[in-house]
């Protein structure tokens, strides 16, 4: 699998309340451009929509510490999803065969590879944004 270099670093912090407001600062921003579900444009989509909220659904299922180690690479993996053209690892949903996941990977400037994940409904061609996490 080939790897994105991205150039926005992983939010500073060892506590949730350090990390928490830069992204959810971003998103604010991200939101604010629509009136309806936000979204960012990816290129290896052909700058179709990828809804980014039900990651923020999938977030506050996990516990505090995870949610920590997740929201630190929000900004990159924002960053990656909009300009990565590398091909991801994709395959059908076990629990779903309606859906596909994608699994894109890229790398920090500090040399922390992590991964995003997108679900494609095939049948609608809706693209979400489901997961950020650290390799390892």
């Amino acid at each position: 699998m080939k790897v994105h270099q991205v150039r926005t670093p992983v939010y500073a912090g060892t506590d949730y309340g350090e990390v928490y407001p830069p992204a959810r600062r971003l998103y604010n921003q991200i939101k604010a451009r629509t009136k309806r579900q936000p979204y960012v444009r990816s290129s290896y989509f052909g700058k179709d929509k990828v809804f980014i909220e039900l990651f923020w659904v999938h977030l506050s299922q996990k516990n505090r510490k995870e949610r920590n180690r997740r929201i630190k690479f929000y900004g990159c993996g924002i960053e990656l999803l909009r300009s990565t053209r590398q091909q991801p690892i994709t395959k059908p949903n076990p629990n779903k065969p309606r859906e596909l996941l994608h699994r894109f990977a890229g790398v920090t400037p500090g040399k922390e590879l992590f991964y995003i994940q997108v679900k494609e409904n095939k049948r609608t061609q809706r693209k979400d944004m489901l997961s950020i996490f650290p390799a390892g």
